[in-house]
């Protein structure tokens, strides 16, 4: 008999997924197919409707009640075991740092520890959230599972022992668009062919504004910006001083999204902090110079295949995307070393590393 695990899948519903549902639903699929685990998802409360709106490769058994009252019922109350929701199991995956109540072995995925340095760039909701999420993952992960380095060192630095770590580095599809898709993309939006592109949910440590500072410094260029409305940040106002050099196209599907990667001229992100940055590695798997955060995890996603900025400095921005755009070599270059780099990041590895984790919980 297989062993059975229960994850935690009410991410997928939440307003803004963001990227670490992307990321948990493409490890989920692979997981499927390795087929070594039965695999139950739970979630709050929803409707049928709700639940049909999302599309996964495992069951999902819901609650009864809705999101908070759950959340705050496994943080603070240790209440709701998932076993009443999937019988009995041989393991817990908290894949989003929502951490139920210890009733079986668990692994926990820690995506970043940002909330822990810089609670204001978090909504209310976060404040109150993360706090009691950290808490309930350091006492009751048996593994915690990192995408990458730079997290791994955050967590020994918060007195995390690296025994208890494993670092498991995301994926990326490779996809071939090509170029009527490309145009496609260019006429629905009405956009040049030179583009600069960026991909996040519009929050604060993604620093858009100081992208937009640096993106004044660059005459004439069009920045396009994808991705939903999060929280703190005024999309609108932070990019006012742009005027019409500046193209919204929000959420967009994962088509969508791999045609803009490839139309675009340039992609840059300069987060503030990032556990992966995982728009860095869907841009270099479609071959498009990269210029991202020096010092972030981002730039150990790059691995040289990027221009590397002070992501403080717009001034520093602004050259980055000079450099790339004045140097056709360059942009060349890292275009095809960001393809090299993409090609050796697959969901099937990352998928890997969390099932070798999940056994040697298991076993033990």
């Amino acid at each position: 008999m297989s062993p059975r695990v229960a994850v935690t899948a009410e991410q997928f519903w939440h307003k803004v997924p963001g990227g670490t549902a992307r990321a948990v639903g493409r490890i989920l699929d692979e997981l499927v197919a390795i087929g070594t685990f039965e695999i139950q998802g739970v979630a709050a409360r929803h409707s049928k409707a709700e639940l049909a709106a999302v599309e996964l490769p495992i069951p999902v058994r819901c609650s009864w009640v809705p999101r908070p009252i759950l959340y705050e019922a496994w943080h603070r109350l240790g209440l709701f075991r998932v076993e009443r929701l999937t019988g009995p199991v041989d393991l817990i995956w908290a894949a989003a740092m929502v951490v139920p109540p210890p009733t079986a072995p668990m692994v926990v995925s820690v995506h970043d520890l940002d909330f822990l340095a810089h609670p204001e760039r978090l909504s209310a909701r976060g404040r109150s959230f993360f706090p009691r999420a950290w808490k309930a993952t350091c006492e009751r992960a048996d593994l915690m599972v990192c995408h990458s380095e730079l997290v791994a060192r955050d967590l020994e630095q918060q007195g995390i022992g690296l025994e208890r770590v494993r670092v498991a580095p995301l994926g990326v599809d490779l996809v071939d668009v090509g170029s009527n898709a490309t145009d496609e993309i260019r006429r629905r939006w009405s956009l040049p062919h030179d583009f600069v592109l960026w991909v996040g949910t519009l929050e604060p440590r993604k620093n858009l504004r100081n992208l937009v500072a640096a993106m004044a410094m660059v005459p004439d260029l069009v920045l396009v910006v994808a991705g939903p409305d999060g929280w703190v940040v005024d999309g609108d106002d932070v990019l006012a001083p742009l005027g019409a050099r500046v193209k919204r196209v929000g959420r967009v599907s994962d088509a969508d999204l791999h045609a803009l990667y490839a139309a675009a001229t340039l992609f840059v992100l300069p987060s503030l902090a990032e556990g992966f940055g995982l728009p860095v590695l869907e841009a270099m798997a479609q071959g498009t110079p990269v210029v991202t955060s020096s010092g972030t995890a981002t730039e150990e996603v790059a691995s040289g295949a990027a221009v590397l900025v002070d992501p403080l400095d717009p001034e520093s921005i602004a050259e980055g995307i000079r450099s790339v755009l004045s140097d056709p070599e360059l942009a060349n270059r890292l275009g095809r070393a960001g393809l090299e780099r993409a090609s050796e990041r697959t969901w099937a590895a990352t998928a890997a590393a969390y099932a070798n984790a999940f056994s040697e919980v298991i076993l033990r």
